[in-house]
């Protein structure tokens, strides 16, 4: 059987190399191709050996198109909002399938992946975890539910010092999901001072960044004398590199179109 050539953009960052490492011991995958920004200083090293996973024969180039990469079954990008738009217009291009996993992209460039869906197929997340993915289906259930039932909603999220965007997507996407069910329209982003009685129709958000945390997600549904609380816990970053994994095993051969991880598990 013919292995799937994964590309990986973002490969030098915590999650590229937990990605390198798991698409090197996979015996269905092989590593195709391993991107970085231009001013990288790694630029140039053997991408397994960078990852701790051995020689591999790739070496991290800053160019997706690179002659040398040779085929690209399915690009996993990991990388930052700022490359949204190129990596797009790169597998649209080379008609790469994309498995599109970096966060806190703005409105206009989910509307470009969205766009970019119609030629190429596209499969888009604010979070690969098969769990969290899980988790935001049993909120989904206990939110329609809970609809009208007098139930309030908070979400507290979890993560390292160095993530740059809060709420987390992740946190955002519960609260979409949660919002459509039970019409929560006002988003408090935590609480100062005198805030006044709690409102009807909001859902609030806390975030907490500390040390090394990997991802946590705490959704609240806060009833008179019961609360049902949703937790979801990460140990280290492998659940999402698996969950992207399996996302580009899913995706490779697929038609043009916009996925998500609730495709991968057959919600």
């Amino acid at each position: 059987m013919e292995k799937i050539r994964i590309g990986i953009c973002g490969a030098a960052g915590r999650m590229g190399q937990r990605l390198i490492a798991l698409t090197v011991s996979d015996s269905a995958l092989q590593l195709a191709a391993a991107v970085e920004s231009e001013c990288h200083p790694k630029i140039g090293t053997d991408a397994g050996e960078l990852a701790g996973a051995g020689k591999t024969g790739v070496v991290l180039t800053d160019k997706i198109d690179s002659p040398a990469h040779g085929k690209i079954d399915v690009l996993i990008d990991f990388s930052s909002p700022a490359n949204t738009e190129n990596v797009a217009a790169k597998c649209v291009e080379r008609k790469i399938p994309l498995v599109f996993a970096t966060t806190g992209i703005t409105p206009e460039q989910s509307a470009k992946i969205r766009e970019a869906a119609k030629k190429i197929p596209i499969l888009s997340s604010p979070s690969m975890s098969m769990s969290v993915n899980l988790a935001m289906k049993l909120c989904e259930t206990a939110a329609q539910t809970l609809n009208k039932k007098d139930a309030d909603v908070e979400i507290i999220e979890k993560h390292h010092r160095f993530k740059v965007d809060a709420p987390s997507g992740t946190a955002l996407k519960f609260g979409q999901i949660i919002s459509e069910k039970m019409n929560l329209t006002e988003k408090h982003h935590g609480r100062r001072g005198v805030a006044g009685a709690r409102s009807r129709n909001e859902i609030g958000y806390h975030a907490v960044r500390i040390g090394d945390n990997p991802g946590e997600h705490t959704i609240l549904f806060g009833l008179l004398g019961e609360t049902l609380e949703i937790s979801v816990k990460a140990s280290n970053r492998d659940c999402y590199a698996a969950g992207a994994l399996a996302a580009a095993k899913f995706l490779h051969n697929k038609p043009a179109g916009l996925y998500g991880m609730n495709d991968v598990l057959g919600f």
